[in-house]
């Protein structure tokens, strides 16, 4: 992906989004071409000259200062992790680029481990490109059965967007598969030379009706906290609270454990379903 386009069509969104009387500027009797804020406004706003933004904007600046990279971010009103994605398209060309994500991520023993003794509540672990590197037998149950997929197919996103199941089975479809594609921006930033990531991008731009306009918001996020529900064919709706967490030692991997409350409906559909899925005795 072209990093300098990418930085351009990123800060240009960020600033469409922002009003002059939301920013505390006054409106001015110049008439507006576009939405939001122009150049020459988050120019002064960052107190810096509006030649040197437009260069910055066109990725013709080289690596800004952090202390105008702070201001920009202010001036824009970045959150924490638009900031991390306009410091990673920000990267010095020259410099050492991240891995590409060729190679092949694994899971730790000790997180397949962990994934097992996590028997009553759904479990996987996420790598790059929303890849689904393990999952226990509930996640599988809730959500697909990732195992049964060919390797290069275990992805979430691909599962959101592309399994015609999901719309019907995902609680809030349109904004759990927009939240992915938020998702799949940050890592676009991340990993600019990731020719999987890149090809996934590509059909999902082919097959997915509403994916370009998700992904031309530039929207971006980092998986936390909140909540999610599914629709069961046999026991119905569950309603979670997942957590996100990653692993020591491996930035690129992610636990999802998706959590219910104790004696709540959920816990008991989900106790069904562990005992019709439960594995056979060991022989």
């Amino acid at each position: 992906m072209d990093r300098s386009s990418e930085l351009a069509d990123f800060l240009r969104s960020r600033r469409a989004r922002i009003t002059p009387e939301r920013a505390g500027l006054p409106a001015g009797s110049r008439a507006r071409r576009v939405p939001g804020l122009r150049r020459d406004e988050v120019a002064r706003l960052a107190g810096m000259s509006t030649e040197y933004y437009t260069r910055l904007e066109q990725g013709r600046s080289g690596r800004p200062s952090v202390e105008v990279v702070d201001a920009l971010s202010r001036a824009l009103r970045l959150d924490p992790v638009e900031r991390e994605h306009l410091d990673d398209l920000l990267a010095r060309p020259g410099g050492a680029p991240r891995q590409s994500g060729a190679a092949p991520q694994r899971v730790r023993p000790g997180l397949h481990l962990m994934l097992q003794t996590l028997e009553h509540v759904p479990a996987f672990v996420i790598g790059r490109r929303t890849d689904v590197l393990a999952a226990n037998r509930l996640a599988r149950e809730v959500l697909t059965d990732f195992d049964a997929l060919p390797a290069t197919q275990r992805n979430l996103a691909r599962y959101y967007l592309l399994d015609p199941a999901a719309r019907d089975k995902v609680g809030d479809w349109p904004r759990i598969a927009a939240e992915t594609v938020a998702i799949l921006r940050l890592e676009a930033g991340r990993h600019p030379a990731d020719r999987r990531l890149a090809d996934l991008v590509g059909e999902l731009t082919l097959r997915c009706p509403e994916f370009t306009t998700w992904w031309n918001d530039h929207k971006v996020l980092r998986r936390t906290h909140g909540s999610k529900s599914y629709v069961h064919p046999e026991v119905g709706e569950l309603h979670f609270a997942y957590e996100s967490l990653q692993p020591p030692g491996d930035p690129d991997q992610t636990l999802c454990v998706y959590n219910v409350e104790p004696g709540s409906p959920t816990a008991d559909a989900l106790r069904l379903l562990a005992s019709w899925t439960a594995d056979p005795a060991p022989r």
